[in-house]
């Protein structure tokens, strides 16, 4: 097995992975905030780390995957108020609909799913800690502040010097602030709003220190995996660190993996551009998997751009590595050691799936090569191909029931034609051909084509899948 290397945020290089206990991985990804339907750059974190818990697990490693749910803040309070809804309704429903989507798209449930309102215990005993080390103060206003000047390694993940930080901000009018830099880890209520008894009195807590508080109550104060979109290296995660490191006197994490942005035809996503998709608007016109095989053919370091072109590019993909599996019987245990090798060197290399998905295309040219001269090969090989794809959550479903499966908008029309009808036509060509009724032959086929079915002759069958 190939030295597994991943990307370290921090170090801006790749580093052999070693874990803090031989065997066992503990990781924190930041998860959702609970006020909205997920979007694709939602669905690209859940993937990505959803594959990296995989592929560590497929190589023997114990892995506690921790992601967090945000079920209080600002945004929350805003929509449910908007919405005349109770807060714990909106974010009920919220969760229940982040499951799904999750579940569609073949992501695994994290191992815990710690909350912040069901945190709050060790959410105020971190503040406290920070106030009594000098590293945070009760400001004027009720609100509780962190320090960001008495921590000595503020930006060694982001880069970013506290000089040039404080140059950048402006000059803040009536501010309880002791310096502009200083965050927010604990809000003083306000009328109407929810809220929690601490020693500062009655309020809530920031967003960055509920990670802190959930990590280290999760995995203990040093771990080995941090991870979320590239978008929280600052502030959220510098401040994570600047929290934790002070609460504690330890390291925080040993490691941060970053994805990369969304774009929206080479654009970044944003609600502003109107380019902006929820996972179940996609999944209206493109099954799941092929959802997850779009997000996977990108490296998770790299922009991912979403375009229907690019997605049609995957649904294509996935039908041809279906289409190999057609027909073939997958010998248990069965792989073929060659492939299996080149696809653990890509996923050592920093999880590069998109050369783990070009081994599976090598396979699948084999088992063409392969399917008429030695079938016993050809099942071997599609075994190969099974396993390997399983690793990434892919090519688990029947083939016949995948290439003959509608997308959701097939499904919804009423011209779609049913299996049985499908049958009969194809009956009725074969017997056209026989009978050497070629223009016949072709009609069926043109008609069958023009409602979306098409067929693959072979020497001795028709088969058929859907668009």
């Amino acid at each position: 097995m190939q030295e597994l290397r991943i990307h370290n945020s921090q170090t801006g290089r790749k580093e052999p992975f070693v874990p803090l206990e031989a065997g066992k991985v503990r990781m924190y990804v930041c998860g959702m905030t609970v006020y909205d339907y997920c979007h694709l750059g939602h669905a690209r974190v859940m993937i990505v780390f959803d594959i990296v818990t995989r592929y560590l697990r497929h190589i023997d490693y114990d892995v506690t995957y921790v992601r967090n749910i945000t079920d209080i803040d600002d945004k929350i309070i805003q929509r449910a108020n908007d919405n005349g809804e109770d807060i714990n309704e909106l974010t009920g429903r919220f969760i229940r609909i982040m499951h799904e989507d999750a579940a569609a798209l073949g992501v695994l449930e994290p191992d815990l799913e710690p909350r912040a309102t069901t945190s709050m215990d060790n959410i105020i005993a971190m503040i406290g800690t920070l106030v009594d080390k000098g590293y945070a103060y009760p400001g004027d206003n009720g609100d509780v502040y962190y320090a960001v000047s008495r921590f000595e390694n503020y930006g060694q993940l982001s880069g970013k010097k506290i000089d040039e930080l404080r140059a950048g901000e402006r000059v803040e009018v009536d501010t309880a602030k002791q310096d502009p830099l200083d965050f927010v880890l604990w809000k003083a209520a306000k009328p109407g709003e929810p809220s929690w008894k601490s020693p500062w009195g009655n309020g809530r807590p920031g967003w960055h220190i509920e990670c802190s508080a959930m990590s280290t109550q999760c995995l203990g104060n040093h771990f080995d995996i941090h991870g979320g979109g590239m978008d929280l290296i600052f502030p959220h995660h510098e401040n994570e660190i600047a929290q934790s490191e002070a609460a504690t006197g330890e390291p925080f994490v040993n490691l941060w993996m970053h994805n990369g942005f969304v774009k929206v035809d080479e654009e970044k996503m944003s609600k502003s551009l109107g380019n902006f998709f929820t996972v179940r608007e996609i999944l209206k016109n493109y099954r799941a998997e092929e959802v997850r095989y779009f997000i996977l053919a990108s490296h998770y370091r790299s922009p991912l751009n979403y375009s229907q072109e690019n997605l049609d590019n995957s649904k294509a993909a996935l039908t041809r590595l279906y289409t190999a599996l057609r027909g073939l019987s997958p010998e248990p245990g069965a792989v073929d050691n060659q492939y299996t090798q080149a696809f653990h060197a890509a996923m050592s290399d920093d999880f590069n799936t998109p050369e783990a998905i070009a081994v599976l295309f090598e396979i699948t040219r084999e088992i063409n090569r392969s399917r008429e001269s030695d079938s016993r090969r050809a099942n071997g090989l599609a075994s190969a191909l099974v396993t390997l794809g399983g690793i990434l959550g892919l090519l688990q479903d029947d083939p016949e029931t995948y290439l003959r499966g509608s997308s959701a908008i097939q499904q919804e029309s009423v011209d779609d034609l049913s299996d049985t009808e499908i049958e009969k036509m194809i009956r009725q060509r074969i017997q056209a051909r026989a009978d050497k009724d070629w223009a016949e032959a072709d009609r069926i086929r043109d008609a069958l084509e023009s409602r979306g079915v098409i067929l693959e002759d072979a020497a001795s069958e028709t088969s058929w899948r859907r668009k």
